[in-house]
Order: structure tokens, then C-alpha cells, then sequence
């Protein structure tokens, strides 16, 4: 008896050792704690298919975290709503030793909406909870399981989770019930790491270890676009209720529309009489478009609706007419239905929209997208419009929806198709201005912006704002302007060929330096571009322009009474497979003043990380030229 109570007792210390040693984090390979603020011990997702409207997946996740910048891995949270059950859920915490510290359950968790701030109704859900640490380095251990009836969203699958964190373990599997469920796979960018794969009879797995830690590089491409992941999806799936068969983007369109379309863009009599009568006496399709457009930026208003398959499918169109607002969809699918009462052809059409342009894959067709425009057909081309926004000209979508592939559906099916593009001087902007120096080196004077592409995008907007901020834009877009002053100020916006004009009076003091008998000043002084990209001696991503632009500028500078040019910069041309810079200076005697003239063209591109030096030398030498300085002696 003595001796299977010390036999049990000696079992229970060694596992004890065994598992405080599974989470010490003090004996952590060098290669992955390099670059790194957390290290992915393990990484674990089985997923187990039922059937096309049961999934299963279990999730553990166990991190070491280093330091103060890997503490968003503290926060753990995972979502439901009425079809996405959590069955289990638990964390615990352990300290360096692998000793440990916390067991956080269930119902220590946070219920919290999930709501976007924008969302006037929505079903989705989080728990959540962060652990507080008091000393680094720390181990959590997330576990959970879900039960969800969706099958047409798959769990993304990133074999690195984000930039600077490593790691040791990564496991992913899919179980499936019969052939009909196997699942499709895409594989991208894998040739980075080294991954085994099994595909057997009714499961697929996919492990990997020792994945080092990237850092995140200046102009790098998105981390979708460089890091190892898998896109998974069913031909046959569910989404809240709703069977769908898909094979391809074609068949999507045609689920979408007899599915989440169908019914939508049904109006009242009054309303499809109030729409004819404001097209009244005008023929043309496009300028009929652009009344539509124009209604419904004045009577309606945008509020998310994410409720249940309402975060797929849009509101009535008589709804939307009623109660003056909708989401992306229900506004998008009114403005079809407005557009369909007078005669004009359009297609919803669903994207991913942000900054970042993010493409529709047209070999992998599976629910994707976070938006949804219209696409109005004219004369072989298409006008894309942004139904969401109260203030865009008609046709232009800015930088939120531009040049990237979406799906469009059209009658007979799905089509992807790329929307409009911003390339290069299509973001053109031009600075006129003329100021006078003063001996005592302050310039007073006015200057002229006028912008089209991205570059109107990025400043059409202030006219709506107050003229605090207004006053606010202006100091800070001419921060090289010592003790600026705004005077008056107007904007011009022609919507209908998408350019915006500002007209702005200034002045300041102590912008030019006085030496002596001598003035010192930097002749680009509304345009002045000191932009250099950060320095890598080892880099080791591609980089990336996503759009380019176009700056040309002409300044006339009036020199002040009883001064002459003492030195004055030569014309500069510098061309390179990333852009062109050209600047010139021209005297005037007659005048006593200095015409400037100066051109910036950035391509858009993405370039191997072997010519990022070349790029950041012509960088450093446009921000040069911009410093250049006219210096003036008394006569």
C-alpha cells in the first residue's frame, strides 16, 4: 500500500514538472523569440463537418507573450449570434516557470455587442476578457469550441497571425462526413514556410513548426498578400437558413440574386410616379442616373443592420422608402429600385472595401466582401457608385472601393469585374501661387489648389468642415511655414468633372532667414515634400505604391526693393523607374521676381525589395531639391 501511494505520488509530481515545463517560456529558441513580442506555442484549429448546416470546430491557442507589445494577445474573444453556439471556453495563465497563475472560465467572460458603431441593429456577440499581467514573460492558453449551422465562412486560416510574433505550432484540420462535404482549398504563399499536408478519407490536415517572426516594412505590401494561409470553402454550404450550391462566381450571382435579391426592389405606385417625375423631359440614361443619385444622397442616411442573414441581405427597397435609411446593402438595392423605375439598367455589387485594395480571387469563388455599390452600364463602360455616401460626386468612389475586382450580379449570374481605377496622374494636383518677401524675410501672398483622382478625395471634404479645422488642415499641410496666418479662404467643387479648387490668402512672418546683409528662404514653400522612406539595411519584403499621383507647381515669388539673387539652384531632372522630379528656376530682372516651377510623379507599382534603395535614394534626393534655397545679398 506504501508503495502504490508513493508510485501514485511520484506520478502526480512528474506530471506536474511535465506540464510547468510545456509553458515555461525560460528555454525558448532563440529563432523565434528574434523580432518577435509573442511567441505562438501552439496553434490548433479541428474543425469537424457534419453536414452542410452543422460545424464544429475546436480552438487552442497558446501563447507566450515577451513583452509590453505583444499584451493584445491578453485579450481573448470569440463571437456568436443565433446560429454560432460556444460550447466551451476557458483560459488559463501561466508565469515563466510554466507554474500557474489563473484559471479564467466561461462565465468570467465579458458579453459584449458586437456592434461596429455604425450598426443601428445587430445580433453578433463577443466574450471577452484581458488579463492584466505583472510581469513578462506570461503564457495563455485559449480554448473553445463552437457549434455553428453557417458553413459558408469558414475560420480564416493564417499560419503567422500578425507581424512580430513567431511561431512554434501550427496544426489545422478538417474532419469531414462524407465526399459531399470535402471541402476546397487554396494555398497561398507556403513556399515561405515548410508545411506537411495529409489529405486521407474524410480528413485534411496541415501542420508546421518554428515559423519565424516578420516585422512589418515601410510602403511593405498588405500581410494578407506575403504571409502563409489557407482559404477554405464548400460548393454546397448554408448561411443562416439558406442553402446555397456554388461552383463558381457565376452561380454566386445567381444565389444571390433569386436568394438575398429576390423581392428586395419592390416599390410603392407613389414612389416609382415621384421618381419618373424626376427624370421628367430627360432621356439619357446617365443623366438620369445622376438624378437618382442625387435623391437619394438628400433623403436618405446610412445605418448598418446586422442581424441574423440581414448582414447579407438587404432591407425592402419600400422599407428603405419609408424610414429614410439603410446599410450599404439596403441603400445600394433602394437606388436600384429607383433606378429600375425609370428605365436604367444597374447591378449590385458586392466588394471589399478600405484603403487597402483588397481583390475578389475570380478562381476561388466563396462569401467574401464587407460592402456592397451599384454598377451602372453606359456606352461599354461602367459608372460605379458609393449609395452610402451623402457627399461623393456621382461616379467617383474614391479610394474606399477604387481599382479592385468585385462581384457584380448581373441577371444571368455573377461576374467579377474591376472597378475604377486612380493611376498615377489621374491623382493630379496643381499649386499656383504668388507671394512677396519683405526684408524682414515674411512673405504675404495667395495660393491656388486644384486636385482630381485621390488627391480630390483626400481634400474635397473641406468644404463641410468648420473653420476651426479648416485653419487646422492649413497649419498642418504647410507645417514648413514658420508663424502661418490664414486669411480668407474659398473651395470650388465641381462634382461633375470631380474637381475641387482652393483658393487660400496667408501670410507669415520669419519664413526667410536673414544673415547680414544677406535673405536665406526655400523657394517650395506650398508644395514641399520631405517624405523619405525609412532606412532597412537587410529588407526583406517587396514594396508597394498603391496608386501614384501627379504635383506640378508654379510660384512666382516677388523679390523684395534693393536685393539681388546672389545664388540661385540649377534646373533638376531626375528619372527613374519610380517616378520623375523636375524643377526649374527662372529670373525675371524686369520684375525683380523668381518663377518656380517644379513636377513630382510617383508610379504606381510594386517593386522587388532589392530596388527599395534605389527608390528611397530618388526620395531622398526630391526631398533635397525641395529644401533648395534662393539666396538674396543687398544691393
Amino acid at each position: 500500500m506504501r508503495l502504490l501511494f508513493l508510485l501514485i505520488s511520484l506520478f502526480l509530481c512528474f506530471t506536474g514538472i511535465a506540464q510547468e515545463t510545456e509553458y515555461q517560456s525560460l528555454i525558448l529558441d532563440k529563432s523565434l523569440t528574434d523580432n518577435a513580442n509573442a511567441v505562438v506555442r501552439l496553434d490548433e484549429m479541428k474543425i469537424n463537418l457534419l453536414a452542410t448546416n452543422k460545424m464544429l470546430y475546436e480552438v487552442r491557442q497558446v501563447v507566450t507573450v515577451l513583452n509590453k507589445e505583444g499584451n493584445s494577445y491578453a485579450t481573448n474573444r470569440v463571437a456568436y449570434d443565433n446560429e454560432r453556439k460556444i460550447k466551451s471556453l476557458d483560459v488559463f495563465v501561466y508565469d515563466k516557470f510554466g507554474k500557474e497563475l489563473d484559471h479564467i472560465k466561461k462565465k468570467d467572460f465579458k458579453d459584449v455587442s458586437a456592434a461596429d458603431g455604425f450598426s443601428l441593429y445587430t445580433d453578433d456577440r463577443l466574450l471577452v476578457n484581458r488579463y492584466t499581467p505583472t510581469s513578462y514573460p506570461y503564457t495563455i492558453s485559449f480554448n473553445y469550441t463552437v457549434e455553428t449551422s453557417d458553413t459558408g465562412f469558414f475560420p480564416p486560416w493564417y499560419f503567422l497571425s500578425n507581424y512580430k510574433v513567431s511561431v512554434e505550432k501550427s496544426y489545422y484540420s478538417i474532419s469531414y462526413a462524407n465526399e459531399q462535404l470535402k471541402p476546397e482549398i487554396k494555398e497561398l504563399n507556403l513556399a515561405s514556410i515548410e508545411v506537411s499536408k495529409k489529405d486521407e478519407a474524410g480528413k485534411i490536415v496541415y501542420e508546421a513548426e518554428n515559423i519565424q517572426a516578420i516585422k512589418s516594412e515601410s510602403l511593405g505590401p498588405a500581410f494578407r498578400d506575403v504571409v502563409p494561409r489557407l482559404r477554405v470553402r464548400l460548393k454546397k454550404f448554408n448561411l443562416k437558413g439558406e442553402e446555397a450550391q456554388v461552383n463558381d462566381w457565376k452561380d454566386m450571382g445567381v444565389w444571390m440574386k433569386n436568394t438575398l435579391l429576390k423581392n428586395r426592389a419592390i416599390l410603392d405606385d407613389a414612389t416609382i410616379a415621384k421618381a419618373k417625375n424626376l427624370v421628367a423631359g430627360v432621356d439619357d440614361d446617365l443623366e438620369k442616373a445622376k438624378i437618382i443619385y442625387k435623391y437619394v444622397q438628400d433623403n436618405t442616411r446610412y445605418i448598418s443592420v446586422q442581424i441574423g442573414i440581414g448582414g447579407w441581405k438587404p432591407i425592402s427597397a419600400i422599407d428603405v422608402d419609408r424610414v429614410k435609411y439603410g446599410d450599404c446593402k439596403g441603400l445600394s438595392n433602394y437606388t436600384y429600385a429607383l433606378l429600375k423605375a425609370v428605365g436604367v439598367q444597374s447591378y449590385y455589387t458586392v466588394i471589399h472595401a478600405g484603403n487597402r485594395q483588397v481583390d475578389f480571387d475570380p478562381d476561388f469563388a466563396a462569401l467574401q466582401g464587407n460592402h456592397a455599390i451599384l454598377a451602372i452600364p453606359y456606352n461599354d463602360t461602367y459608372y460605379w457608385i458609393d449609395c452610402t455616401s451623402q457627399v461623393n460626386p456621382f461616379g467617383f468612389v474614391g479610394n474606399f472601393t477604387d481599382n479592385r475586382k468585385a462581384l457584380v450580379v448581373k441577371p444571368e449570374g455573377g461576374e467579377i469585374i474591376k472597378t475604377v481605377a486612380y493611376i498615377n496622374e489621374d491623382n493630379y494636383q496643381f499649386t499656383k501661387a504668388l507671394y512677396s518677401l519683405n526684408p524682414s524675410g515674411s512673405i504675404t501672398g495667395n495660393a491656388n489648389i486644384t486636385t482630381k483622382g485621390i488627391q480630390y478625395d483626400n481634400r474635397f471634404k473641406l468644404e463641410r468642415n468648420t473653420e476651426d479645422d479648416v485653419l487646422k488642415h492649413y497649419k498642418s499641410y504647410w507645417s514648413n511655414i514658420n508663424n502661418l496666418k490664414v486669411g480668407n479662404y474659398s473651395f470650388e467643387n465641381d462634382r461633375d468633372n470631380v474637381v475641387f479648387t482652393e483658393t487660400v490668402d496667408l501670410s507669415a512672418t520669419n519664413y526667410a532667414s536673414i544673415s547680414g546683409n544677406r535673405i536665406l528662404f526655400t523657394v517650395n514653400t506650398f508644395n514641399n515634400n520631405g517624405y523619405v522612406p525609412h532606412r532597412y539595411r537587410n529588407r526583406k519584403l517587396p514594396f508597394e505604391i498603391q496608386r501614384g499621383f501627379l504635383d506640378e507647381d508654379e510660384f512666382t515669388i516677388q523679390l523684395p526693393d534693393g536685393y539681388e539673387i546672389e545664388a540661385m539652384p540649377t534646373e533638376k531632372t531626375i528619372d527613374t523607374d519610380f517616378g520623375t522630379y523636375k524643377v526649374s528656376f527662372e529670373k525675371n530682372s524686369q520684375t525683380n521676381s523668381v518663377v518656380y516651377k517644379r513636377k513630382l510623379l510617383i508610379k504606381k507599382g510594386v517593386y522587388p525589395k532589392e530596388k527599395y534603395a534605389a527608390y528611397r535614394d530618388f526620395r531622398k534626393q526630391t526631398a533635397r531639391a525641395d529644401d533648395a534655397q534662393v539666396v538674396l545679398v543687398k544691393k
